[in-house]
């Protein structure tokens, strides 16, 4: 089985970029199914159905997320009605899913996992459960449903921290892919028992800025340390990031594009 992640779709360029691109890296690649992190797809942050519908017609099949999940409004009302995991270490009675069971046909069931990390991202990550202690629960939850593969999105600041949930799972899952920093890194690769990993897939979006930010906001937010209004970079290069998940032949390989 061939599964595509995408990393970090970005406001508008993020959207335009996969769009562009998709479609013909899942028939170069004989692509089974695709993935993508959209906590970013509408306006920089959160989702809306439109956007989702808008990323389904070009290819991704079902969504993770993090931290900015729930940043639009109306969210409650359709969360349910869209492919979309939320990080599962969020509280109890959170609204949407962590994880989901996802019947492919012929490539049988993928297990799909969130989780976000507890080091420097901030915010609401301070309420959420520990995502090693969660990932167990999950995991013994889930162990006779007899599916094909374990996918996780293991959405974390610290590359300490994404390391060591790579190797806590080295042989229990079949990849951890790592999201939120928007930085693509070259790690890619198979740990000693066999895991898939990469510590972060990056972003689809302007690569002409901060993140996808304007760099002149980010600059005199660092210049000052006052809070800045951010805006989403438009104009300049744009960014393709994912990585290539080849099941079968235990193999992790990066496909990057830049328009």
């Amino acid at each position: 089985m061939k599964i595509l992640y995408v990393g970090e779709i970005v406001a508008k360029p993020g959207r335009e970029i996969v769009a562009k691109f998709l479609p013909e890296i899942i028939k170069e690649h004989k692509v089974d199914i695709v993935f993508a992190n959209c906590e970013n797809l509408s306006g920089g942050r959160g989702i809306t159905e439109d956007k989702i519908e808008q990323m389904r017609i070009v290819g991704i099949d079902y969504f993770t997320s993090g931290e900015h999940i729930f940043h639009q409004r109306g969210l409650e009302d359709f969360i349910d009605n869209v492919p979309v995991v939320r990080p599962a270490n969020y509280p109890e009675g959170t609204i949407g899913e962590g994880y989901k069971i996802i019947e492919t046909g012929k490539n049988g069931k993928i297990l799909l996992i969130n989780l976000i990390g507890l080091t420097s991202i901030g915010g609401k990550n301070a309420f959420c459960d520990n995502p090693f202690h969660k990932i167990d629960e999950i995991l013994e939850k889930t162990k006779d449903e007899n599916v094909d593969a374990r996918i996780v999105d293991f959405h974390a600041e610290a590359t300490s921290e994404k390391y060591s949930m790579g190797f806590y799972l080295d042989g229990r899952v079949d990849a951890v892919i790592g999201t939120h920093t928007h930085v693509p890194t070259c790690d890619n690769m198979v740990l000693p028992k066999g895991t898939l990993y990469v510590t972060d897939v990056g972003m689809c979006g302007a690569i002409d800025s901060s993140l996808g930010v304007k760099a002149d906001i980010t600059i005199k937010m660092f210049l000052t340390a006052m809070n800045q209004r951010f805006e989403w970079e438009s104009a300049g290069r744009k960014a393709f990031r994912s990585v290539l998940l080849d099941l079968q032949a235990k193999s992790i390989a990066r496909i990057d594009k830049i328009l």
